[in-house]
């Protein structure tokens, strides 16, 4: 039985939910794992292979062949929108999410370096991944909030983009995230539901610090001894 602290965070796409648990993990000393990370690098290495994302055999293939020091996990290119939407097809595919599953799950049972917790955050970390961890919170806001934060990013990086059409692709992302056969994008039972529409990221951090104080009795200046 592990003896980790596990602090599971779920949301849909530009909910902040990436932002946030980074802060969370920095501030609590604890390991951190963009669980979506592993989908985006069997997406790009399933592209990369000149394959299509929603090939279930191909994908499921490349799961099963990924290792954690590959070196495609830090690859620039999974933050692309290529990345997140071949990440998209490829975690409908059970056999995928099934090659992905224990080493999600052994990440948070046994954090590297020996850090006392760990938090993960993606899709199902709550409801599947880890369905028993101590503290659970779902990361959410509008539709067009979201879109605007994903407009917003794509042009600082240069790239151009249509403001109704980045609208249109969130929402089709939501749909095939919500209405999956497996693992389908929804709060925990007893997750937190943070909205973070009309938050700031300082707003969101201290929210959620708070609510995980309150179930564990953690906080960064008891954890880091500052």
């Amino acid at each position: 039985m592990t003896t980790s602290t596990i602090i599971a965070i779920d949301g849909p796409a530009a909910s902040g939910k990436g932002t946030l648990s980074k802060r969370v993990a920095e501030a609590l000393g604890f390991a951190h794992l963009d669980t979506g990370s592993l989908y985006r690098a069997v997406g790009v290495a399933v592209l990369r292979a000149g394959k299509d994302p929603a090939d279930a055999h191909f994908a499921a293939q490349t799961a099963r062949a990924l290792h954690p020091e590959d070196g495609i996990l830090n690859d620039p290119e999974l933050r692309s929108d290529e990345a997140a939407e071949a990440a998209s097809k490829v975690a409908v595919v059970p056999e995928v999410r099934a090659a992905l599953l224990d080493f999600q799950r052994t990440f948070a049972a046994s954090p590297p370096g020996g850090l006392p917790g760990a938090v993960l955050d993606g899709r199902d970390i709550g409801t599947v991944v880890c369905p028993d961890a101590r503290v659970k919170l779902f990361v959410t806001a509008s539709v067009e909030v979201r879109a605007e934060r994903r407009l917003k990013e794509l042009r600082d990086r240069g790239i151009p983009a249509i403001s109704s059409d980045v609208l249109e692709d969130m929402k089709a992302r939501d749909a095939r995230d919500s209405q999956r056969a497996v693992a389908p994008l929804r709060p925990a039972g007893d997750a937190f539901v943070l909205d973070t529409s009309a938050l700031t990221a300082d707003q969101a951090f201290d929210a959620a610090l708070a609510f995980i104080g309150s179930k564990t009795g953690l906080g960064p200046l008891s954890v880091l001894g500052r």
